[in-house]
């Protein structure tokens, strides 16, 4: 994905640190979840099938270690 979909709105990780090395991702595309850099608005984005980014996050959630 070479440029932001129009009229998106993008979310912080809730873990991001406090110099703002996050994930910012953002919602409403069908099947898809686009991951951008939080400290490179505008680097590349990329995109996830929203199946695959579903299943990482229940994966890190479920996971013990920090």
């Amino acid at each position: 994905m070479k440029h932001e979909p129009d009229s998106v709105t993008w979310r912080r990780s809730s873990y991001c640190g406090t110099q703002g090395e996050c994930l910012e991702v953002t919602d409403g595309l069908p099947g898809l979840t686009p991951v951008r850099d939080s400290k490179n608005l505008h680097g590349p984005i990329l995109p996830f099938r929203a199946a695959a980014w579903s299943a990482f996050i229940t994966a890190l959630k479920d996971d013990p270690e920090p």
